[in-house]
């Protein structure tokens, strides 16, 4: 039993603070768990996937900025693995991020500094949009697989037949996008939509530049096949059965 829960009394929902400093938790402790709440505090993306399996949290209230790992890469693997709403309450707060935020799975946006009040009325919002049905417990096998290339959205890793592919954030979401569908063709609009979060032809020459970079990668670990094709005056796909 929790301290301050009598035998009667129903558990207090449990908060899980994902946040790397400190003085920002002593200042949050006090008053959540004041509001009614239990909270559980972590300030890795490490410490976090395993509180999430030990806690089961209710909510979850995410940076976006980790000495780890990448908050959106964190928000994205979680939204695939758990029903736990999750509140990203960020200093990095421009709409790109809070759009992205949004289409990665988070169920709200509050930007640094915040004020109590408001953060205490998001709290409740998202806690009454949540299902009440039991939170999906977060899987260990839950995997992408197209041909011999394996997404692990747990840890946000890519292998090609065990061999580790080092992706940056925006490389590892743009393959995120391009496996959702093998074989499926991408324009770069869409493309830019769902990676960026914002629908901007201007993008389009970046959506080229990640491409190849993305591509340079996956041959450098496996030179033979063909991963990530180009379909001329259409777009990208990504092969489901892989071609020398």
């Amino acid at each position: 039993m929790r301290d301050g829960e009598s035998a009667n009394s129903s558990p207090r929902p449990t908060l899980l603070l994902v946040e790397d400093d400190p003085a920002i938790e002593r200042t949050l402790r006090r008053p959540i768990e004041e509001w009614g709440y239990h909270l559980v505090w972590a300030s890795t993306v490490a410490e976090a996937r395993a509180l999430i399996a030990e806690a089961q949290p209710d909510l979850i209230i995410l940076d976006l900025v980790l000495p780890d790992g990448d908050g959106l890469l964190l928000t994205s693997s979680l939204s695939k693995l758990t029903n736990t709403p999750i509140l990203i309450c960020s200093a990095r707060n421009r709409q790109v991020d809070r759009v992205l935020g949004l289409k990665m799975g988070a169920s709200d946006f509050v930007g640094k500094p915040f004020d109590l009040d408001e953060l205490e009325a998001r709290i409740e919002a998202v806690m009454r949009r949540a299902p009440s049905t039991a939170r999906r417990p977060v899987s260990n096998t839950n995997e992408i697989r197209v041909g011999d290339l394996v997404i692990t959205p747990r840890h946000a890793s890519v292998r090609i037949v065990d061999q580790p592919v080092h992706l940056t954030p925006i490389e590892y979401r743009l393959l995120t996008v391009l496996a959702s569908e093998p074989e499926s063709i991408f324009d770069r609009q869409s493309l830019t939509k769902r990676v960026w979060g914002y629908d901007d032809l201007s993008c389009d020459h970046l959506v080229d530049v990640h491409v190849g970079r993305l591509r340079a990668k996956l041959r450098s670990v496996n030179a033979t096949p063909k991963y990530l094709v180009t379909v001329r005056g259409r777009g990208f796909r990504l092969l489901g059965e892989t071609k020398s």
